[in-house]
C-alpha cells in the first residue's frame, strides 16, 4: 500500500499541481475576514514548489464569505440574488489578496472567473484551456473561481472540488491537491465515530469507497467528502492523482511535501486522449441511452455503439452533445459524443445501420456513438 511518503516523493516530482483551497480555510469563520498570515504561507510554499520546477494552478473560494463581513451580512442567510452581489463585491478584494501574497515571491498572479459552460462546451473549454497554458508558459500563477456573480442554480457547479477536478484535467495535471479541514478519507466521520480508520491510498473508486461521503459541513463550506469523492473521480479517470489533506495550519503544501499525513486516491493508468479525457470528466450529460446486454458486451469488446444495441433513451441532445450510455437497469456503462439528435436516435433506436438513411432521410455515419468517441466506466 502506497504511504504518505509515497505521495510525498511523487508530488515532489510533479510537473504541474492543481490547488483548491476553500471559504473555510482562507477566511476565518469567526471574523469573516482574511486569514492573511496563512495565506502568505501558502504563496510562500507555491514559490518553493516553481522553484523545484512545478507549474500551479490555484482554484480558490471566498468571494462571498469576504464581502459578507465587508458588507455586514454575517449574521444571517443570503438570497440568491445577495449571494451574486456579495461575489462581485468579494472578489475584488479576493484576487488583490492573491495578488498581493504571491507578488511578494515574484509571481504574477491571473484571475479566471468560469461557469461549466466553459469545461462542459468542448469549444469553450478548448479556448480556457489554451488560455491557462499561455498563462502558466508566461510564468503566471492562474487563480481560479467560479463566476458565481451570473452564476444561477442551473448552471453552477456549487462546489469548488469540482471545478478544481475540471480544470485539473484541463490543464493535464499530475496532481489534484484538495487543502480540508479533515486530512483525508476515513471510514467514517472522525468526528463522530472515534475509531474511524484513516485510508491513505485510494487504489480505485469503489461503490463502498463512494458511500463514504457525507452531506456538506454547516458554515460557509459549500463541499464536504461527498463533493471531494466526485473530484476524485473526475480527477483519476482525467490521468490526474488526487490528495485530500488538512490545510488550516501554515505551510500546508510544505508539510505535504514533507510527507504529512493525507489519502492518496492513484490516477487511472490509461486515461486515454485529451479528447477521452474530457469526455470521461464531463458533469453535465445531455441524456441517456439504453443498451441491451449484446450491445453492453460490444462495447466493452472494443466496438462502437449501433443503433440496433439500443433499447431506449431521454433527454433533449443535438448531434455531438455527450450522452451517457446505461443499462436498461439504470447502471452506467460510459459516455460518448452522440453521432445523432435525439429526435432522429428517436427513430434509429433498435434499427439495423442499413435502415438508418431510409428512417432519417440522409446518409450519415452508421454508428449512433463511434468507439473514438466512446469512454467506458471502470469498476
Amino acid at each position: 500500500m502506497t504511504s504518505p511518503e509515497d505521495a510525498a516523493s511523487a508530488l515532489k516530482r510533479a510537473r504541474r499541481i492543481v490547488i483548491k483551497i476553500g471559504s473555510a480555510l482562507l477566511v476565518d469563520g469567526k471574523l469573516a475576514a482574511l486569514r492573511e498570515e496563512w495565506l502568505r504561507s501558502v504563496c510562500a510554499d507555491i514559490a518553493e514548489l516553481r522553484k523545484a520546477g512545478t507549474e500551479v494552478v490555484v482554484v480558490s473560494s471566498g468571494a462571498i464569505a469576504l464581502a459578507r463581513h465587508q458588507l455586514g451580512l454575517t449574521s444571517r442567510r443570503l438570497r440568491l440574488e445577495e449571494k451574486q452581489a456579495l461575489a462581485s463585491v468579494g472578489q475584488i478584494g479576493l484576487a488583490q489578496s492573491w495578488s498581493l501574497a504571491l507578488g511578494e515571491h515574484g509571481m504574477p498572479a491571473a484571475q479566471l472567473l468560469l461557469t461549466p459552460d466553459d469545461t462542459e462546451n468542448r469549444e469553450r473549454h478548448l479556448n480556457a484551456r489554451a488560455t491557462l497554458q499561455t498563462l502558466l508558459g508566461l510564468g503566471c500563477i492562474p487563480v481560479i473561481n467560479e463566476n458565481d456573480a451570473i452564476a444561477t442554480g442551473e448552471i453552477r457547479f456549487g462546489d469548488n472540488d469540482r471545478l478544481a477536478a475540471r480544470v485539473a484535467q484541463m490543464v493535464e495535471a499530475d496532481f489534484l491537491i484538495l487543502l480540508s479541514d479533515i486530512d483525508g478519507l476515513y471510514t467514517a466521520d472522525p468526528r463522530t465515530t472515534p475509531d474511524a480508520r484513516h485510508i491513505p491510498t485510494v487504489n480505485h473508486l469503489t461503490d463502498e469507497i463512494m458511500a463514504m461521503g457525507g452531506e456538506p459541513p454547516p458554515g460557509y463550506s459549500s463541499g464536504g467528502m461527498r463533493t471531494k469523492l466526485l473530484a476524485a473521480r473526475i480527477a483519476t479517470r482525467a490521468g490526474a492523482d488526487m490528495i485530500i489533506a488538512a490545510g488550516q495550519r501554515n505551510h500546508p503544501l510544505r508539510r505535504l511535501t514533507d510527507g504529512g499525513l493525507c489519502t492518496r486516491f492513484l490516477a487511472q493508468s490509461d486515461a486515454g486522449s485529451a479528447r477521452k479525457r474530457w469526455i470521461a470528466s464531463s458533469l453535465r450529460p445531455k441524456g441517456r441511452l439504453l443498451i441491451d446486454a449484446g450491445a453492453e458486451s460490444a462495447l466493452k469488446g472494443g466496438a462502437s455503439l449501433l443503433p440496433a444495441g439500443v433499447t431506449g433513451m431521454d433527454g433533449n441532445f443535438a448531434r455531438g452533445d455527450l450522452v451517457q450510455i446505461c443499462t436498461t437497469q439504470g447502471l452506467t456503462v460510459g459516455a460518448g459524443l452522440v453521432e445523432y439528435s435525439s429526435q432522429e436516435t428517436a427513430l434509429l433506436l433498435g434499427h439495423r445501420s442499413e435502415d438508418m438513411e431510409a428512417l432519417i432521410g440522409y446518409r450519415g455515419r452508421d454508428v449512433l456513438i463511434h468507439r473514438d468517441d466512446l469512454v467506458l466506466e471502470t469498476h
